[in-house]
């Protein structure tokens, strides 16, 4: 099973709210998940991102891979693989 840890979309139309999930690649955006990860708010001003380091970290030691969009909030956020920490 190909991980990936990616974005759900949540919230009404016009106002996005995002969970940071590892879900399985074969399921839908907003379907199933394996754990949830944090939340990103981008309506906020600045942005708010709340990211469970210890999960994620758990995640991409595993094999998980992040898509581009949750890749830069690890970056911001001082998360990085674990291809990049060898």
């Amino acid at each position: 099973m190909a991980v990936k840890i990616r974005l759900q979309r949540h919230g009404s139309k016009k106002r996005p709210f995002y969970r940071l999930v590892a879900a399985d690649s074969r399921s839908p955006r907003d379907g199933r998940y394996l754990e949830i990860i944090g939340t990103y708010n981008p309506t906020t001003e600045p942005a708010s991102v709340k990211i469970d380091s210890e999960k994620a970290q758990k995640w991409l030691n595993e094999g998980a891979k992040p898509t581009d969009t949750v890749k830069n909030l690890f970056t911001k956020a001082g998360i990085k693989s674990s291809k990049e920490n060898k």
